[in-house]
């Protein structure tokens, strides 16, 4: 008798035993529920902030608005290339030298740029003309291809 009651009592031991440690393991895995609760909620926190200073990026912090652009010939397109690839303004000159078109016919593909919807600013210094593309188009130029250039477009 007296080993029976003392096989039920290492049972009720081990069975205590186990049960404590259930309740741990309950504990445990609701603190970590609670955690990765709580990291999701901070992921989607730092999605919203890193798509708002993507924004803030792109418009700084003035939104701009998809402009309308007409199609551009071929020499208007080599123009185009030349003031988005330059930082400096240029003058008329530098404008023929650089796209290699006729000097004549830059006033015109520029009056034709601005025409067909190309942002396009005009600074006089000395009293000479010089031309530049606007930065903020040149950021959308890049990331949406506003103007739809290719390649096979300059070649």
């Amino acid at each position: 008798m007296k080993n029976q009651d003392s096989v039920s009592t290492e049972f009720h031991d081990v069975q205590n035993v186990l049960d404590e440690h259930l309740s741990a393991i309950n504990e445990n895995t609701i603190e970590i529920q609670s955690l990765f609760d709580y990291l999701q909620e901070i992921e989607a926190k730092l999605e919203k902030m890193s798509s708002r200073l993507d924004q803030l990026q792109l418009t700084q912090g003035m939104p701009l608005q998809k402009p309308a652009i007409a199609p551009l010939n071929q020499a208007e397109k080599n123009l185009f290339l030349t003031l988005y690839t330059e930082d400096q303004p240029l003058s008329y000159k530098e404008l023929s030298d650089k796209s290699q078109l006729p000097f004549s016919i830059i006033p015109e593909c520029i009056a034709a740029l601005i025409s067909k919807g190309v942002p396009l600013q005009r600074l006089f210094v000395e009293n000479q003309l010089f031309i530049k593309m606007n930065t903020e188009f040149k950021e959308l130029q890049a990331k949406e291809n506003i103007v739809n250039l290719s390649l096979q477009s300059f070649m």
